[in-house]
């Protein structure tokens, strides 16, 4: 049988588990999931005839090894820093492998041996990047193919709450990892370019600089910008391209809150606060406004930050209980981000219940024949429980069928590498349909610059 092995089996994983053992009889498949917690693992496999549940510590040389040595092909979904670990052993033992995350300086520096030895080492294979990439390069290249010129890129992904799931005022759950939500936006200036000019936001006007968006059947949303959007012109070969800019989706009126966490420094993450165990949350609150001897916490935060009474704002804070003299944070030696993390947690993790979606949404805009055109294309996916959300859906799904692919030599280019090859997302677009994943494109105005749009 051909061996794969699974490094990791978090909450993203469990559709990429399903679709392999799913296929296992089929393509002759034994696939073995190492994860630090095998009770974990061994849910997800439920005694299939086709699979292994191992104890592994990627930290612990010899169990990792011994993993990577018996399989075929290994796919790691360990958080982003610790694949390099797994790639090294990959390349001493002659692996191929998969990962979703984006490629590391550290992944990137060994592409001369991995080419040497022929081996596929898949990265960015997930939702974002990974499907974006895909869906982007589909399009990009038809336009290229045509001898058009292409004059503008938007690409936008988020993870959101279902609409019959959205239950609260910030219409806003955590469908991933809070801590990266906490954190998102921040170690350097977002950076893109817009009608030739370079543009730069940094953290602390990151949430008022959003654009505005318009999915058919979806209705309206906001996006702030990412980090650093000026490096995919390279990669898209896109390199001339006037406008190129790729932002998070967020419901309308979340990043104007959100932003006032910012401004407060609530999202820090460089400091610890003392005797953070013993503050209640109203004390945590009050740390970072000034003092009075007369007025409260409420209408100091209202007046620093200049929200009426009867504004939406204010009982946007007011639902998550962040004046509450009562409860305490627990944590011991946290920093701001971490606590701030564990009050949204209690208001805005998902009910058994409830359901997660994904909005991808891009723009091209090119010429041909002196005509400027424009095509927009959208994807909606709802999860169906809280075991294969849309999140493990749009992440999982992917990475199982590049490495199929792998594995059955329908990918053959080797190195370090993303899934911007039509050998690469073809099939696998293709085949994200019978799953839903379903991209819908519709040709538009070309609109160019709107300076009603980013602000």
């Amino acid at each position: 049988m051909r061996k794969i092995l699974i490094i990791g089996a978090g909450r993203s994983s469990s559709s990429l588990i399903k679709y392999l053992l799913n296929k296992s009889t089929k393509e002759n498949l034994h696939i073995t999931i190492g994860d630090i917690s095998i009770e974990n693992t061994q849910k997800k496999i439920n005694n299939h005839k086709n699979a292994t549940a191992i104890s592994l510590n990627v930290f612990n040389t010899e169990q990792r090894v011994n993993a990577i040595k018996k399989a075929d092909i290994v796919i790691s979904m360990l958080p982003a820093r610790f694949h390099i670990e797994v790639a090294k052993d990959c390349v001493t033992y002659n692996k191929h492998m998969v990962t979703a995350s984006y490629i590391s300086n550290e992944m990137n520096a060994l592409d001369t041996e991995v080419k040497k030895k022929g081996l596929i080492f898949m990265n960015e294979i997930g939702l974002d990047p990974g499907i974006d990439h895909m869906s982007a390069m589909k399009i990009i290249d038809k336009i290229h193919d045509s001898g058009a010129k292409m004059l503008l890129f938007e690409s936008f992904c988020g993870g959101l709450v279902a609409p019959e799931s959205d239950t609260n005022l910030w219409n806003y759950k955590f469908t991933w990892n809070p801590r990266n939500v906490v954190l998102a936006g921040q170690g350097g200036a977002a950076m893109f370019i817009q009608e030739n000019t370079y543009k730069y936001i940094p953290y602390h006007k990151l949430f008022r600089r959003t654009e505005f968006l318009n999915i058919d059947g979806y209705g309206k949303f906001e996006a702030y910008a990412n980090r650093d959007s000026l490096k995919y012109r390279s990669i898209y070969n896109l390199e001339n391209i006037p406008t190129m800019y790729r932002g998070t989706i967020r419901k309308i009126g979340f990043s104007r809150a959100w932003n006032v966490f910012v401004q407060l420094g609530m999202t820090d993450d460089s400091y610890v606060i003392e005797n953070s165990e013993n503050l209640s949350y109203r004390d945590f609150t009050n740390l970072f406004l000034a003092y009075s001897p007369t007025d409260s916490v409420e209408l100091k935060f209202r007046s620093y930050l200049k929200i009426d009474q009867d504004d939406i704002m204010w009982d946007k804070f007011l639902e998550l209980d962040i004046f509450n003299p009562i409860i305490k944070t627990g944590l011991k030696n946290a920093t701001p981000a971490q606590i701030l993390q564990k009050i949204l947690s209690e208001k805005w993790t998902l009910k058994p219940t409830d359901k997660d979606m994904i909005v991808m949404h891009h723009k091209f805009g090119y010429e041909l024949n002196k005509e400027k055109q424009q095509i927009e294309s959208s994807m909606v996916i709802k999860g169906d429980d809280q075991t294969y959300t849309a999140m493990a859906k749009t992440v999982g799904l992917p990475v199982a069928m590049a490495t199929l692919l792998i594995l059955n030599g329908k990918i053959t280019t080797p190195g370090v590498q993303l899934p911007i090859k039509k050998e690469v997302y073809n099939p696998i677009l293709k085949e994200l349909e019978s799953y839903g994943i379903i991209f819908t494109e519709k040709k538009a105005p070309y609109l160019g610059y709107n300076p009603e749009t980013i602000k």
